[in-house]
């Protein structure tokens, strides 16, 4: 037994006992127990505070910045990576595909966990049946940071195989700002006509950045 089983151990119990409680440090701190069995954690946890400035930056950076960190080596990475892929699908299944679709508020709780991390734009479109039923969200596309290459052929094929009567398109910014471009509402429009010209009912292009969303539907844009 070292001088750190005991502490280890009284860790555990204590975050166990009360994990809301726990700062974001003594989270990584605890993490890195699982690579590190017998050293000291605390300061690597500290140091990796510092360097990314939150627990998000942390979990965000890249696998080569991670390593620039005194006590974190390949085993260190992949389990923060881990972590962070295994948020991201948490959220998502937490997402009922089974849900009624009313209210800008309900299409956001089953969209944002599809933008979790994102370090690129993404597209994706929620399709619903008559009755507004969630019935899946798909990907659509994926690219740089300024921009997702989408196809309306895509869009349309994606709407259909589910048996969609009406949708919602999503993308995220990874600028900071969820204000729709120009670019965004032309897109908009045109999607808007290409899916109803095969009966489904685009209802809103949503955009997301981190915590926030902006409905193009509740800003005025026509979709009717």
């Amino acid at each position: 037994m070292t001088i750190h089983d005991g502490h280890r151990q009284r860790f555990k119990e204590e975050f166990l006992a009360r994990p809301d409680s726990f700062p974001d440090h003594k989270l990584l701190e605890l993490l890195l127990f699982y690579v590190n069995p017998r050293g000291d954690t605390n300061p690597t946890a500290h140091a990796l505070m510092e360097r990314f400035g939150s627990l998000a930056g942390v979990l965000d950076a890249l696998p080569a910045e991670l390593k620039k960190t005194p006590g974190v080596g390949d085993h260190g990475v992949a389990l923060i990576k881990t972590v962070k892929e295994l948020s991201g699908r948490y959220l998502t299944a937490r997402s009922s595909l089974e849900e009624i679709v009313r209210t800008t508020e309900d299409a956001k709780v089953l969209l944002q966990p599809y933008f979790f991390g994102a370090r690129n734009e993404r597209v994706c479109l929620l399709c619903m049946d008559g009755k507004g039923r969630c019935l899946g969200v798909r990907m659509i596309g994926e690219g740089s940071v300024n921009a997702a290459e989408v196809t309306f052929r895509g869009v349309v094929e994606t709407a259909l195989s589910l048996n969609s009567s009406r949708a919602i398109l999503a993308h995220n910014h990874v600028s900071g700002l969820a204000l729709p471009s120009a670019e965004d509402k032309l897109t908009t429009q045109r999607l808007r006509e290409v899916l109803g010209a095969v009966g489904v009912e685009l209802e809103d292009h949503m955009i997301f950045v981190d915590d926030d969303m902006v409905s193009l539907r509740d800003s005025g844009f026509p979709f009717s």
